[in-house]
């Protein structure tokens, strides 16, 4: 799917708007094909970002867990290295 999509579940600090809005935009370009839609589309495309990101937010809202939440400064970490090693 679309790579640069976080997982944004179970974390501290918890997901902000501006990453929820984010994952909502990168969902509604892989759906669409648009990295930027033309003028007469763009009114459908910000409505399906506004409600992408509205079911995100209910979706993590109500999600729950038995896990401890996870560092996000650690987890980013995680992810460095792996790239890294992965492309070295």
């Amino acid at each position: 799917m679309c790579r640069s999509i976080r997982t944004l579940f179970n974390f501290e600090p918890g997901a902000t708007e501006d990453e929820i809005r984010a994952s909502a935009l990168q969902f509604v370009r892989k759906l669409s094909g648009f990295a930027r839609p033309s003028r007469v589309n763009e009114e459908a495309f910000d409505r399906a970002v506004d409600e992408v990101a509205e079911a995100a937010r209910r979706l993590l809202a109500s999600l729950e867990t038995s896990q401890p939440a996870r560092d996000r400064a650690t987890e980013a970490a995680k992810a460095r290295a792996k790239a890294r090693a992965r492309y070295a």
